[in-house]
């Protein structure tokens, strides 16, 4: 079993690409959906065996709601458990947002406050995680559309904190950024100057759509259905430029385009990161 990511270029995994990893190109690992897993067998299982057998594996969680007030759900955290047991992967990592409350679930991930007291919430969260897991856990900056009024701390900071608090990772999401910067008027390039890069270990890169609020005031959506912007391939450059190269997964969730699309975008990202090691 692989113990840990390659500083290459990887994609998110679609069953309708299976016999395309046959000649996977540029394409090195493979990210999957936890929640997609957590199952006693059947094919899907049968065909993430075989990709685990010839690709590293990183596990993308996106429903413990790492930020919610409520505790865990402790038997998702159990399904986690056994999902990760069994493949051992190579990383697994987690979104800084929540997604249930009282007992709802919503099919997306919700933005939190920067605030001592969320602070202590995602902290106590990410340590009952990684002691259930047996594992360090990343956790990925979100893409935001507001500013909380009553945050305290800012992004970086927060994040920062958490590390320092709970010895997790983080999961740098490079078009989450210059999604929050263009729709909360801030600078991405000084975001990404006071990220705490040596806690990164993964990059993510994804499309996002331009579209407009109800008061017709434009907007970017993280939408994971689009081929990455020239600006986001930018800014990354300018992380790896910093950092040099880390495990960088194309992300297409949505609307998503023959294998051939992606591993063009992963050669892309190849290239860059052949640039960062000569840097």
């Amino acid at each position: 079993m692989f113990q840990s990511l390659p500083p290459t270029a990887g994609v998110g995994f679609k069953s309708a690409h299976f016999t395309d990893l046959a000649n996977p190109g540029d394409v090195t690992w493979l990210e999957v959906h936890a929640e997609n897993y957590m199952l006693d067998g059947g094919p899907r299982l049968a065909m993430l065996r075989d990709l685990a057998a010839r690709f590293a594996i990183s596990v993308h969680g996106v429903g413990l709601s790492i930020g919610g007030e409520a505790g865990l759900d402790t038997a998702h955290l159990a399904r986690l458990r056994h999902l990760m047991d069994w493949l051992n992967p190579a990383s697994f990592s987690e979104h800084l947002a929540w997604s249930s409350h009282d007992g709802a679930y919503f099919n997306d991930l919700l933005p939190l406050p920067y605030t001592a007291a969320t602070l202590d919430t995602v902290c106590a969260h990410v340590d009952q995680v990684q002691q259930v897991l047996g594992r360090r856990m990343l956790l990925e900056n979100p893409s935001s559309y507001l500013h909380f009024a009553s945050s305290t701390l800012s992004e970086n900071d927060f994040l920062a904190a958490l590390v320092d608090r709970t010895r997790c990772g983080l999961l740098l999401d490079v078009n989450n950024v210059f999604v929050s910067a263009a729709n909360l008027g801030t600078d991405p390039r000084r975001y990404i100057a006071d990220f705490p890069l040596e806690a990164v270990g993964e990059i993510h890169l994804g499309g996002h759509e331009a579209q407009t609020d109800q008061t017709e005031a434009p907007v970017l959506i993280d939408t994971h259905s689009a081929p990455i912007a020239d600006p986001v391939w930018a800014l990354f450059g300018d992380v790896i430029a910093l950092s040099g190269p880390m495990p960088t997964l194309i992300e297409w969730d949505n609307d998503v385009p023959a294998f051939a699309v992606l591993e063009a975008e992963a050669a892309q990202a190849a290239t860059l990161l052949v640039g960062g090691r000569a840097r």
